[in-house]
C-alpha cells in the first residue's frame, strides 16, 4: 500500500464527506493505492455514524473510536498503531489542510528521501494577532530549544515514512513535536514544505489560547526528557553532589573556625552560615536520591494504555 491518510478528529461531523471525497478524488487520480483512517477522539455530534457510512461505501475507510476524549497526541498514536502504508500522512478534519498537497508530501518521503517532511502555512486564513503572534513566539522558542529548523511545528500537514511513526511515541499533547520525537530516535532527514491552507468552512476551532502555553510546557518537557529522559541521575545526581558538597564546605568551615579560630565566639547554631549549611546538604541529598529513584523507575517501569478505543472498522 502506498499511503496511509491519518485523520484524528473532534466533531467535525459537515467536514467529513466532503474531505472523503477531496482525498479520494487525489488519490485516485494519481492511481495511489491508499487507505483513509478516521480516529474520532470522542465526538459528541454524529461523527462516528458519518464514518460508519462511508466505510460501508469504501473499503479503503477505516475507523477508530475512542471510548472519550483522549487528546489529539492518542488519536495519532492509535492511527500510526493501525497505518500499514509505506508513506503516512496526517492532517486535520476540518479542511484547512488541502489534500492536492498530498502527492507532492509522498514524493518527498519517496523520491527526495525525507524521513519526514512538516508543512508550513505561510499565508493564514485565521489572521488574528491574538493567535498568530504567540504562534511566533512558539515556533521561535521551538526550533531554538530543539535544534529543528522548522517554521509551523503545528501544522498539521506532515508526510512520515513509515519507520519513523513505527519506531515514535506520540504521548501526552505531544504531536505539537513529532519532528523533534522523531529527531531524538535518529530521524534526521527533516523537511519542509509550503503547503495551502484554507479558511475554516464548518463550526470552530477546538483550540483556544491555552494552546500556546501547554506548548511552551510541552517544550520544556520535551527538552528535558530528550536531554535527561534515559538518565536522570545525571541532572538530579550531578545538582545533588554539587549543593552537598557546597552545604558540607560551609559546615567544615563553621567547625573549623569555632574549634580552632575563634574558639569563644558565638555557637554554631547562632550563626546564619549554619542553616545554609544544613538547607543546602539536605537539598543536595534530596536530588540525589531523586535522580537514584528516577533510574529505578526507568528501569522497572511497564507501559500502561493511554487511550480506550471503544469501536473500529475495516480494521
Amino acid at each position: 500500500m502506498n499511503i496511509s491518510v491519518v485523520i484524528p478528529l473532534l466533531n467535525e461531523k459537515e467536514s467529513l464527506n466532503e474531505l472523503y471525497d477531496w482525498i479520494a478524488n487525489v488519490m485516485q487520480s494519481n492511481r495511489f493505492s491508499y487507505e483513509i483512517i478516521f480516529i474520532d477522539d470522542g465526538s459528541t455530534d454524529d461523527s462516528w455514524k458519518t464514518i460508519q457510512q462511508l466505510s460501508q461505501k469504501d473499503s479503503n475507510v477505516k475507523g477508530i473510536q475512542f471510548l472519550k476524549n483522549f487528546g489529539k497526541s492518542q488519536a495519532l498514536h492509535a492511527g500510526f498503531e493501525k497505518a500499514n502504508g509505506d508513506v503516512i500522512i496526517t492532517m486535520d478534519a476540518d479542511l484547512q489542510d488541502n489534500p492536492n498537497e498530498i502527492p507532492e508530501l509522498y514524493n518527498m518521503i519517496v523520491k527526495d528521501g525525507y524521513d519526514l517532511v512538516s508543512g508550513w502555512k505561510k499565508k493564514r486564513y485565521d489572521s488574528k494577532l491574538s493567535k498568530n503572534m504567540p504562534s511566533k513566539l512558539f515556533n521561535w522558542a521551538a526550533r531554538k530549544t530543539s535544534g529543528v529548523k522548522l517554521h509551523d511545528f503545528n501544522c498539521g500537514l506532515k508526510s512520515y515514512h513509515k519507520d519513523v511513526v513505527k519506531n515514535i511515541d506520540v504521548n501526552g499533547e505531544m504531536h505539537r513535536y513529532i519532528p523533534l520525537l522523531a529527531k531524538n530516535a535518529g530521524f534526521t532527514n527533516i523537511g519542509e514544505k509550503v503547503v495551502q491552507h484554507q479558511a475554516r468552512k464548518y463550526g470552530e476551532t477546538k483550540f483556544g489560547m491555552d494552546r500556546f502555553i501547554h506548548g511552551f510546557l510541552d517544550l520544556i518537557t520535551i527538552w528535558f526528557l530528550s536531554r535527561f529522559g534515559k538518565r536522570p541521575m545525571h541532572l538530579f545526581g550531578a545538582l545533588g553532589v554539587i549543593m552537598f558538597a557546597v552545604g558540607f564546605a560551609f559546615a567544615l568551615y563553621l567547625g573549623i573556625d569555632k574549634l580552632f579560630l575563634n574558639p569563644a565566639g558565638r555557637l554554631i547554631t547562632q550563626r546564619p552560615q549554619f542553616y545554609i549549611a544544613l538547607v543546602t546538604m539536605i537539598i543536595g541529598t534530596q536530588f540525589f536520591v531523586a535522580g537514584f529513584l528516577g533510574e529505578i523507575i526507568l528501569r522497572t517501569k511497564e507501559d500502561k494504555n493511554r487511550y480506550l478505543i471503544k469501536d473500529e472498522l475495516n480494521l
